[in-house]
């Protein structure tokens, strides 16, 4: 439930029969007591102003920090839409891109799905529908962070029927992704982002495979820069994953492929450290989806230190907490995190993005913060993939639309 909205006084009311001082005596003791009124006043005043009102968003343990210091470099906020908008007609479309404008984010990742775009063969192109996202965007002064991925049936390995499947050839999809680029790296594209959750088998298959992957990434950035020199290219959104059943951690991924050279084809990294139940803020160790990006030595940064490129920014281009699904919910409490546990309250959903926008405000390493996502996908509760969004399948608002937008506000987080 949404925190209640509370009236927060300003300055104080004068009490009665405090003395008027309308024409003190120069340098006198009525100029002496004046001017104490004033720097007192001055003083609650600048206090006041300071604090942030009571009930404009879910409590956490820490207060809101730096809300007048906005980050010292650029600090991208957004919103991740899967490959949903391709499929809207232009109402929700709208609406659903409003929703990036309204909490104050300045970008929207979307995915440009190969088979989308090519769905029958290399020889012929359907754009009409993504240039309406395209367009769409603009018209709301979006910048766009395209995820290039997934593979059309023609362009798949024998035997390999899901568009996860790594492409037969990387030449045909940095073909692909060239011509992406021809037509729409003059449309405020931010950046492209090349494949997503490569390091494990529901997103490369089939089997993870750094060096096939490397291969791809370096031949796609060349395809991109071909077109656009000064585009900014992105590793592949790495999951925070262990490497077991066939997943990579990505520390080790990634050590994989700077090895080859593949960082010096990138702009930024792309990573996915989703913390739920527990705060960003609280999850600072090694061994914790947030810890994997700067503590320890398979760490993201001492990965890229090793190699070479220790200043390449890391972006978190999905981050988020599901709010249902078939197990137990998490409000936070230790008492309430369980092998069970696999979703939280929509009260501590909010604190979650509140608290994630205080961290990345003062980690000087992260580029970008992506909240994903806008919408819940449906209500089965069988899965809990359906449950990330601000709002509910139904369109109503979470507690959590309105946490994100507050703090974005506090921070002066929004587009520049």
């Amino acid at each position: 439930m949404a925190a209640r909205h509370q009236k927060t006084e300003h300055a104080p009311t004068p009490r009665s029969g405090t003395p008027r001082y309308d024409r003190p005596v120069a340098g006198g003791p009525g100029t002496r007591v004046l001017r104490s009124i004033l720097l007192l006043i001055l003083v609650v005043v600048g206090i006041l102003t300071i604090v942030p009102h009571r009930g404009q968003a879910p409590s956490t343990s820490a207060p809101l920090q730096s809300a007048r210091t906005p980050p010292t470099r650029p600090l991208q906020i957004g919103i991740a839409y899967g490959n949903t908008l391709i499929g809207m007609d232009e109402q929700d479309l709208g609406n659903a891109l409003d929703d990036a404008v309204s909490v104050g984010a300045g970008t929207i990742r979307t995915d440009l799905a190969w088979g989308d775009v090519q769905p029958d063969g290399p020889d012929e192109f359907q754009w009409a529908r993504f240039d309406d996202v395209v367009h769409a965007a603009q018209a709301r002064s979006l910048r766009l962070l395209l995820v290039v991925a997934y593979t059309p049936h023609w362009a798949r390995p024998a035997g390999c029927d899901s568009d996860k499947c790594a492409p037969a050839d990387p030449a045909r999809f940095a073909d692909f992704a060239r011509a992406a680029a021809e037509r729409y790296a003059s449309e405020d594209v931010l950046g492209w982002e090349i494949w997503n959750e490569q390091n494990t088998p529901g997103f490369w298959a089939p089997k993870v495979d750094p060096e096939a992957y490397t291969a791809l990434l370096q031949a796609t950035s060349t395809a991109i820069r071909g077109v656009d020199p000064s585009a900014l290219i992105l590793l592949g959104g790495l999951a925070s994953v262990d490497t077991t059943d066939g997943g990579m951690a990505p520390g080790q991924f990634l050590s994989r492929i700077c090895a080859l050279g593949g960082n010096t084809a990138v702009g930024a990294i792309a990573y996915h450290p989703y913390t739920y139940p527990y705060l960003a803020s609280e999850s600072r160790r090694d061994s914790t989806p947030w810890g994997r990006m700067n503590v320890g030595r398979n760490s993201l940064r001492s990965v890229l230190s090793r190699y070479g490129t220790p200043d390449l920014p890391i972006w978190l281009t999905e981050y988020g907490a599901p709010t249902s699904g078939p197990g137990a919910a998490s409000d936070g409490d230790p008492k309430s995190i369980s092998a069970e546990t696999t979703h939280v309250t929509e009260e501590r959903q909010a604190q979650i993005a509140r608290d994630v926008l205080m961290t990345v405000a003062q980690d000087r390493h992260v580029g970008a913060l992506i909240w994903y996502s806008d919408r819940d996908l449906g209500e089965d509760t069988g899965t809990n993939l359906n449950f990330y969004g601000l709002r509910r399948s139904d369109g109503t608002k979470k507690p959590a639309f309105s946490s994100f937008k507050v703090t974005v506000g506090h921070l002066d987080l929004g587009p520049r």
